[in-house]
């Protein structure tokens, strides 16, 4: 089922089946993130790929100005595409060494259990609905003040 996050396409995944007094973030659990993570990474790996080569062979340099404009334009939202992407990257690279070190699936600011399916909708999700709720809060908050 492919889901997305903040625009970026996720890689197809099948849900995790939790079995009956299952320990929440045991191995397999772990191992499934792990992997749903690394693929997320290697897609967005090969976009960027991609992208460099199709601005290696699209390069033109067109006599009309708007033709030019449109073409720097085009590669202008590619490359802020690709920042994004670069970011990403590198909290999916975050997450991976929280799997590691045995601190993910848990709520960096109160510790509670994120849960499957929010971890499975946002893998590098690292607070508890009810935090990031209270978060985005306050963040509107403090916008508007």
């Amino acid at each position: 089922m492919p889901t997305e996050n903040k625009g970026f396409a996720l890689t197809s995944f099948t849900p995790y089946e939790a079995k009956e007094g299952e320990e929440y973030m045991n191995d397999a659990q772990l191992e499934h993130f792990r992997t749903i993570l690394l693929n997320w990474k290697q897609e967005l790996m090969e976009e960027v790929d991609r992208t460099k080569e199709h601005m290696r062979t699209e390069q033109v340099n067109y006599a009309d100005p708007n033709d030019r404009a449109s073409q720097e334009e085009e590669f202008s939202l590619e490359l802020r595409t690709r920042d994004r992407e670069r970011k990403l990257i590198k909290k999916i690279e975050k997450t991976i060494e929280k799997i590691d070190s045995g601190d993910y699936g848990f709520c960096d600011q109160c510790g509670v259990e994120i849960g499957i399916r929010r971890l499975e909708a946002r893998p590098t999700a690292d607070l508890c609905i009810d935090c990031k709720t209270l978060a985005e809060h306050k963040e509107r908050t403090v916008g508007h003040a």
